[in-house]
């Protein structure tokens, strides 16, 4: 586990279709000094003021992740790079991109993770900030759930379910333990959809960017995409993908267990406003927890998780 903040060995450069806005997007991803965070820069508003990658600036939007700075200027699809620069340890980037949407490229994470291993990562001389959680955090609506549980292991492992009733997904499930090792194990899944909800998400004036060529679509019991599958659980595994990128809008390495079925990028979003919004859920310092849980006879429940400030 990564014990210094980390960022990248040089400026990196994306060009690709915006899924939702169809759009053409380039992006340049920069190193960026100790302490400052994932930061977004939108080069194509004049004077725009930077966008913390963090849970305080989410906005609401439909089927990615969104956050918006105080003057309302916002960056949406942001969720599978999160999850690259979570996958490496990366605690401090400036990004700078000249559309409202990250680029989709293929689908997946894959791009941006393989990039990240060619450039390589630079050791910065400020350690990382640990805090500990000690209690456990649930968000329900309806039959969807999602749970975080401290635990005494010192990586993050999530248990993901899906259930849809088609002919195809059906329910799957899926464990991905020890989350900054195994990343690989979903780094390459595609989002998905299905071709009946295609019309309703055009409606909406979604997935203008949409093809085969950067998502997965479902037509009955068929997978339309000529190559079909990366593995057979690819929809469950690329949830997980999202999910973890959402997580770290935490601004932490969150250690622990998260359980959750059939959620999202709201559930998620609603767990960690849940978590962080009180900061007598966690601490900063390990005596501080040892005592509140010596107090209640605890003291193997705790759960340790390292911060990007």
């Amino acid at each position: 586990m990564y014990e210094n903040q980390l960022t990248i060995q040089k400026k990196i450069n994306f060009e690709g279709l915006g899924l939702h806005s169809g759009e053409i997007v380039k992006m340049s991803i920069f190193p960026s000094e100790i302490n400052s965070g994932i930061v977004f820069q939108r080069t194509d508003i004049k004077d725009s003021e930077p966008i913390k990658a963090h849970w305080s600036n989410i906005t609401s939007a439909n089927l990615c992740s969104k956050i918006s700075n105080q003057k309302g200027v916002s960056i949406s699809t942001i969720e599978h790079l999160m999850f690259a620069i979570y996958s490496f340890g990366i605690t401090n980037l400036l990004i700078k991109i000249n559309a409202p949407e990250v680029p989709i490229l293929d689908g997946s994470a894959k791009v941006f993770v393989d990039k990240f291993f060619e450039i390589g990562t630079k050791k910065q001389n400020e350690k990382l900030q640990n805090i500990f959680i000690t209690k456990t955090f649930e968000v329900k609506e309806g039959n969807k759930f999602i749970k975080y549980e401290p635990t005494n292991t010192n990586f993050l492992e999530i248990d993901y379910t899906i259930d849809y009733n088609d002919q195809l997904i059906k329910k799957q499930r899926f464990l991905l333990k020890d989350v900054q090792k195994n990343f690989k194990q979903v780094s390459d899944c595609r989002t998905f959809c299905h071709q009946d909800d295609l019309e309703k998400i055009f409606a909406m004036g979604l997935a203008k960017g949409g093809s085969l060529d950067n998502a997965i679509v479902i037509a009955g019991n068929k997978i339309l995409n000529q190559k079909g599958l990366i593995y057979k659980d690819e929809f469950v595994r690329h949830k997980i993908l999202d999910c973890i990128g959402d997580l770290y809008l935490s601004g932490y390495f969150i250690k622990g267990k998260i359980t959750c079925s059939q959620g999202g990028h709201e559930l998620t979003a609603k767990l960690l406003k849940k978590i962080f919004s009180n900061n007598r859920n966690y601490s900063h310092k390990l005596s501080n927890v040892i005592n509140n849980y010596n107090s209640k006879n605890k003291l193997n429940n705790y759960s340790s998780t390292q911060a990007v400030v």
